[in-house]
């Protein structure tokens, strides 16, 4: 039996993806490097399913129908190169090779452009949703060849979550589009993450609330302008108690958060190319706080510990302003990426449909939110609209809930409270508000030091100023 398509590491996501595959009516031909994973995956979750379980590279290929419909899901880096350097010899022109793990975008780039020589097609495909929207639906950013889409696309549709809007999948453009939309796509889930624990660490610290007030507030949240996944995983977790001593799950987990690399990754890209994203760089920086759990006790003790201060004012009122403070937050966060899409899709004439991005974006991804729809509407109705804070839709929601954003940084601020996210989402909407800001001087500096010149709001041309009398 040839099979519809083959898949390359049965790790958690690579196995699920299978199973979705072959439950959409696929047959599947799977293989991972070492044979006790194979052996697993087909005895505890496949042995009854239509798969082909292949030992070797050369066994794999031969399993499959032409044009071969390749997907690996490995670690990202080395390991992805490896297998495409043993996989190309058994291929044949036409054949697809598919990368479903976080690879950097210009990795990806640069693999199409071997991988083009030799007749083969490459796509990256970003895959989000983690374990469930693998095996039940993620949301799928692939870019690459348009041919090489075209060969896999009915397949992708299948296995897509599906939305009020479609199915979540869509071409998203030429060379390493797809990776670097999805990287894009955690550096907002970052910024995201960090605002909702910033929010929780000011109703837990500030408010002294309860886990189970403050879940009912997150629930309640859930049912209007804020309704997401995240903030629905929100009052779960903050809900759930140990069996064992009925104690609450999230009050004993230690504060360090992880990462992969994505919001990195976002972010230097972003200093790359000159384009802020200070409330996604503000979340990598926070979990690199956390990480460094050992120096916060030193200076905790030699610096002294700072006592969090209460919020004076009425809760319900600061509750009230958390829930504006948030919205408007979550605006500025996502204007941050799709200003990052938008401009590094223009520089390499990628032709990113951002419309199509936000509606992809609705299920099966970790940020999928009721929110998208507004950024949908936005670029479907506001033709050349250049950055999201700019709509009709947003500046006057911003507009709105300016005050109570200003009002929580300098309420949790006041208190001890670090604010990463909050304060650089208002940062950034300041600067985004100022007409002249203070780099004229940073720029005099440079020039009076390294004679880098400058420009004058005066009279047109390019100045250098002898600072000093030699």
């Amino acid at each position: 039996m040839k099979t519809d398509i083959g898949l390359i590491g049965l790790a958690v996501m690579g196995e699920n993806l299978a199973l979705n595959i072959e439950s959409r009516g696929y047959s599947v031909s799977v293989h991972n490097r070492s044979p006790e994973k194979t052996d697993n995956f087909k005895e505890q979750k496949a042995h009854d399913k239509r798969f082909v379980f292949a030992y070797s590279p050369e066994e794999f290929v031969k399993s499959l129908s032409s044009p071969r419909k390749i997907i690996l899901m490995v670690k990202a880096g080395p390991p992805v190169d490896q297998f495409i350097d043993t996989l190309v010899p058994l291929l044949d022109k036409g054949d697809v090779i598919i990368d479903g793990g976080n690879s950097l975008y210009t990795d990806t780039e640069r693999r199409a452009e071997a991988l083009k020589a030799k007749g083969l097609h490459y796509l990256g495909v970003g895959v989000s949703g983690g374990e469930e929207g693998a095996r039940f639906g993620p949301s799928l950013m692939p870019g690459g060849t348009k041919e090489g889409y075209d060969n896999v696309s009915e397949i992708l549709e299948k296995i897509a979550a599906d939305s009020d809007s479609g199915k979540c999948v869509t071409y998203v453009g030429p060379g390493g589009a797809g990776h670097f939309v999805k990287m894009v796509h955690n550096g907002i889930e970052y910024g995201d993450m960090q605002l909702i624990a910033e929010t929780y660490d000011i109703m837990k610290n500030s408010l002294k609330l309860k886990n189970q007030e403050m879940a009912e507030i997150f629930e309640e949240w859930n049912n209007g302008i804020l309704s997401s996944y995240l903030i629905e995983i929100t009052y779960k977790i903050l809900k759930k108690k140990d069996p064992e001593n009925n104690k609450f799950i999230l009050d004993v987990i230690v504060d360090k958060a992880g990462q992969k690399g994505t919001g990195i990754w976002t972010v230097a890209t972003s200093l790359e190319y000159g384009i802020p994203v200070p409330t996604i760089s503000a979340a990598v920086i926070a979990r690199g706080m956390s990480f460094r759990n050992e120096f916060r006790e030193i200076g905790s003790s030699l610096l002294g510990e700072q006592p969090v201060d209460t919020i004076k004012e009425d809760k319900s009122r600061v509750i009230t302003m958390l829930h504006n403070a948030l919205y408007t937050a979550k605006v500025i966060s996502y204007s941050q990426g799709f200003d990052l899409i938008s401009t590094i899709s223009a520089l390499k004439g990628w032709n990113i449909n951002k419309t199509e991005v936000a509606r992809i974006w609705k299920g099966g991804c970790i940020i999928r939110a009721r929110f998208l729809n507004e950024i949908m509407d936005v670029y479907s109705n506001e033709t050349g609209i250049e950055h999201l804070l700019f709509s009709k839709k947003f500046s006057k929601k911003v507009k709105n809930y300016e005050a109570d954003l200003k009002s929580i940084v300098l309420a949790g601020t006041s208190c001890n409270l670090p604010l990463f996210a909050y304060s650089s989402a208002l940062n950034y909407l300041s600067a985004l508000r100022r007409k002249r800001l203070p780099q004229n001087l940073t720029q005099a500096q440079r020039d009076f030091f390294g004679a880098h010149t400058y420009e004058r709001t005066d009279k047109p041309g390019i100045f250098h100023t002898e600072w000093e009398e030699k």
